[in-house]
């Protein structure tokens, strides 16, 4: 006698509303990304600035991304955690209450907001590119 054929689910189908959900994880974690390179950046080695956690959002950017574009097909929603990390280091060019400014400072920390942006944006930017050019 032969045996029914067994029903599975493919693994790579997910269902819509978790793939919103993740995807929204990942625009949150880019938020985060932002702030905490944002707060770190103007950490010292000594006496010279030394501003690693630039260097370090960026590979924060490019693994969101990259776990994005596993979760979607659109190059647009892939982009969503670089996006957020982008509106929230524009957000944090303004100043805050009292003056409070979290970029600036003496030196080369005076353009530490566009070496911020170099490095934060440039990896999962490039990433990007390359993932979604014509092959």
């Amino acid at each position: 006698m032969k045996q029914p054929p067994v029903v599975t689910e493919d693994p790579g189908v997910t269902d819509a509303a978790i793939r919103t959900v993740v995807l929204a994880l990942l625009a949150v974690d880019g938020v985060i990304s932002a702030v905490a390179g944002a707060l770190l950046l103007p950490f010292y080695l000594g006496s010279v600035p030394f501003p690693i956690s630039a260097a370090i959002s960026g590979l924060v950017n490019l693994a969101l991304v990259w776990a994005a574009v596993h979760w979607t097909d659109s190059a647009r929603l892939a982009a969503l955690p670089l996006l957020a990390w982008l509106v929230t280091v524009a957000a944090l060019t303004l100043g805050g209450p009292g003056g409070d400014i979290i970029f600036g400072g003496p030196g080369v920390m005076a353009y530490s907001v566009l070496l911020f942006l170099a490095l934060g944006a440039a990896p999962p930017a490039l990433f990007l590119w390359r993932h979604n050019r014509p092959r």
